[in-house]
Protein backbone atom coordinates (compact mmCIF):
# COMPACT_ATOMS: atom_id res chain seq x y z
CA UNK A 1 0.00 0.00 0.00
CA UNK A 2 1.72 3.10 -1.30
CA UNK A 3 0.62 6.39 -0.63
CA UNK A 4 1.31 9.11 -3.37
CA UNK A 5 -0.28 12.87 -4.57
CA UNK A 6 -2.03 12.90 -8.38
CA UNK A 7 -2.42 17.02 -8.69
CA UNK A 8 -5.12 17.26 -11.25
CA UNK A 9 -8.89 19.06 -11.21
CA UNK A 10 -11.97 18.97 -9.35
CA UNK A 11 -13.32 17.61 -12.93
CA UNK A 12 -11.68 14.72 -12.48
CA UNK A 13 -13.54 11.58 -12.04
CA UNK A 14 -11.13 10.37 -8.97
CA UNK A 15 -12.07 13.72 -7.27
CA UNK A 16 -15.52 12.84 -7.35
CA UNK A 17 -15.93 10.63 -4.27
CA UNK A 18 -14.24 13.70 -2.58
CA UNK A 19 -16.60 16.29 -3.72
CA UNK A 20 -19.57 14.11 -3.01
CA UNK A 21 -18.39 13.31 0.35
CA UNK A 22 -17.09 16.74 1.18
CA UNK A 23 -20.58 18.53 -0.11
CA UNK A 24 -22.73 15.72 2.19
CA UNK A 25 -20.41 17.22 5.50
CA UNK A 26 -21.46 20.17 4.86
CA UNK A 27 -25.21 19.34 4.09
CA UNK A 28 -24.79 17.79 7.47
CA UNK A 29 -23.25 19.98 9.79
CA UNK A 30 -25.07 23.50 7.85
CA UNK A 31 -27.71 22.63 5.92
CA UNK A 32 -29.39 25.98 4.79
CA UNK A 33 -27.02 27.80 7.93
CA UNK A 34 -26.32 30.68 5.28
CA UNK A 35 -29.46 31.19 3.57
CA UNK A 36 -28.43 28.56 0.66
CA UNK A 37 -27.91 25.01 0.69
CA UNK A 38 -24.23 24.35 2.62
CA UNK A 39 -23.36 22.59 -1.00
CA UNK A 40 -23.82 25.41 -2.67
CA UNK A 41 -19.86 26.12 -1.61
CA UNK A 42 -18.46 23.29 -3.81
CA UNK A 43 -19.80 24.92 -7.00
CA UNK A 44 -19.02 28.40 -6.19
CA UNK A 45 -15.25 28.63 -8.24
CA UNK A 46 -14.89 27.41 -11.21
CA UNK A 47 -12.16 24.72 -11.43
CA UNK A 48 -10.26 26.50 -13.50
CA UNK A 49 -9.22 28.59 -10.15
CA UNK A 50 -7.70 25.44 -8.97
CA UNK A 51 -5.03 25.04 -11.49
CA UNK A 52 -1.48 26.56 -12.40
CA UNK A 53 -0.42 28.96 -12.56
CA UNK A 54 -2.56 30.51 -9.39
CA UNK A 55 -4.05 27.48 -8.25
CA UNK A 56 -3.83 23.41 -7.80
CA UNK A 57 -5.93 20.64 -6.52
CA UNK A 58 -4.33 17.48 -5.50
CA UNK A 59 -5.48 14.30 -4.62
CA UNK A 60 -4.00 11.60 -1.73
CA UNK A 61 -4.72 8.21 -3.46
CA UNK A 62 -3.99 4.82 -2.32
CA UNK A 63 -4.94 2.15 -4.36
CA UNK A 64 -6.44 4.09 -7.22
CA UNK A 65 -8.30 5.38 -4.75
CA UNK A 66 -8.56 9.32 -3.65
CA UNK A 67 -8.18 8.87 0.31
CA UNK A 68 -7.80 12.81 1.16
CA UNK A 69 -7.16 15.67 -0.95
CA UNK A 70 -7.33 19.57 -0.83
CA UNK A 71 -6.79 22.31 -3.26
CA UNK A 72 -5.44 26.31 -2.94
CA UNK A 73 -6.59 29.00 -5.91
CA UNK A 74 -5.32 32.88 -5.84
CA UNK A 75 -6.34 35.21 -3.02
CA UNK A 76 -4.07 37.98 -3.59
CA UNK A 77 -0.36 38.39 -5.46
CA UNK A 78 0.97 36.53 -2.12
CA UNK A 79 -1.67 34.47 -0.78
CA UNK A 80 -3.11 31.64 -1.46
CA UNK A 81 -6.33 30.69 0.04
CA UNK A 82 -7.01 26.77 0.91
CA UNK A 83 -10.31 25.45 0.07
CA UNK A 84 -11.87 21.97 -0.06
CA UNK A 85 -9.07 19.92 2.81
CA UNK A 86 -11.05 16.83 2.98
CA UNK A 87 -10.24 13.14 4.31
CA UNK A 88 -12.25 9.75 3.89
CA UNK A 89 -14.38 9.30 6.74
CA UNK A 90 -13.27 5.71 7.53
CA UNK A 91 -9.10 7.05 7.38
CA UNK A 92 -9.89 10.06 9.58
CA UNK A 93 -7.19 10.88 12.64
CA UNK A 94 -4.72 8.75 10.63
CA UNK A 95 -2.65 12.30 9.69
CA UNK A 96 -3.61 12.14 6.46
CA UNK A 97 -4.84 16.10 6.39
CA UNK A 98 -1.48 17.40 7.86
CA UNK A 99 -0.19 15.19 4.93
CA UNK A 100 -2.37 17.50 2.24
CA UNK A 101 -1.91 20.46 4.26
CA UNK A 102 1.99 20.00 3.88
CA UNK A 103 1.53 19.43 0.81
CA UNK A 104 -0.56 22.08 -0.35
CA UNK A 105 1.71 24.67 1.30
CA UNK A 106 4.73 23.43 -0.14
CA UNK A 107 2.92 23.66 -3.42
CA UNK A 108 1.66 26.98 -2.37
CA UNK A 109 5.53 28.41 -1.84
CA UNK A 110 6.68 26.57 -5.55
CA UNK A 111 4.13 28.53 -7.13
CA UNK A 112 5.23 31.82 -5.76
CA UNK A 113 2.92 32.34 -2.64
CA UNK A 114 4.80 33.47 0.94
CA UNK A 115 1.23 33.44 2.63
CA UNK A 116 -1.77 30.38 3.34
CA UNK A 117 -5.34 32.23 4.01
CA UNK A 118 -7.89 30.07 4.83
CA UNK A 119 -11.52 29.99 6.48
CA UNK A 120 -13.55 26.27 7.74
CA UNK A 121 -16.45 26.99 9.57
CA UNK A 122 -17.61 26.88 13.04
CA UNK A 123 -19.09 23.71 13.15
CA UNK A 124 -15.89 21.86 12.57
CA UNK A 125 -14.04 21.91 15.42
CA UNK A 126 -11.72 19.59 14.30
CA UNK A 127 -10.76 21.33 11.13
CA UNK A 128 -9.78 24.74 13.32
CA UNK A 129 -7.86 22.01 15.40
CA UNK A 130 -5.78 20.92 12.71
CA UNK A 131 -4.85 24.22 11.55
CA UNK A 132 -3.74 25.76 14.94
CA UNK A 133 -1.46 23.15 15.91
CA UNK A 134 -0.04 23.17 12.36
CA UNK A 135 1.18 27.06 12.72
CA UNK A 136 -1.75 28.88 11.68
CA UNK A 137 -3.13 32.05 13.27
CA UNK A 138 -6.36 32.59 13.88
CA UNK A 139 -8.01 35.68 12.84
CA UNK A 140 -10.73 35.71 15.50
CA UNK A 141 -11.34 35.74 18.98
CA UNK A 142 -10.68 31.82 20.22
CA UNK A 143 -11.85 32.49 23.39
CA UNK A 144 -15.90 32.75 22.25
CA UNK A 145 -18.32 30.74 20.90
CA UNK A 146 -17.27 29.93 17.33
CA UNK A 147 -20.83 30.34 15.86
CA UNK A 148 -20.73 33.97 16.76
CA UNK A 149 -17.99 33.87 14.00
CA UNK A 150 -19.81 31.66 11.67
CA UNK A 151 -16.59 31.46 8.68
CA UNK A 152 -12.97 31.24 11.13
CA UNK A 153 -10.35 32.74 9.18
CA UNK A 154 -6.69 31.72 9.45
CA UNK A 155 -3.24 32.47 7.76
CA UNK A 156 0.27 31.23 7.51
CA UNK A 157 3.43 32.56 6.88
CA UNK A 158 5.00 30.08 4.47
CA UNK A 159 7.99 32.13 2.34
CA UNK A 160 10.58 30.20 4.47
CA UNK A 161 9.01 27.34 2.19
CA UNK A 162 10.50 29.57 -0.67
CA UNK A 163 13.72 28.13 -0.17
CA UNK A 164 13.23 24.72 -0.11
CA UNK A 165 10.32 23.44 -1.91
CA UNK A 166 11.49 20.79 -4.51
CA UNK A 167 9.27 19.89 -7.43
CA UNK A 168 6.63 17.51 -6.65
CA UNK A 169 6.74 14.02 -7.12
CA UNK A 170 3.51 13.55 -9.52
CA UNK A 171 2.25 10.37 -9.49
CA UNK A 172 -1.16 9.02 -11.81
CA UNK A 173 -2.14 5.94 -10.10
Amino acid sequence: MTDGFLYTTPLDPRAQPLIEALTWEYETRYGNYWGEPAGAEMTRYPAELFAPPHGAFVLLMRDGMAIAGGAFKRYDERTAELKRVWTHIDLRRQGLARVVLAELETQAARQGYSRIYLTTGFRQPEAASLYLSTGYTALFDTTVDPEIHGSLPFEKDISALAAIAPEPIRRTG
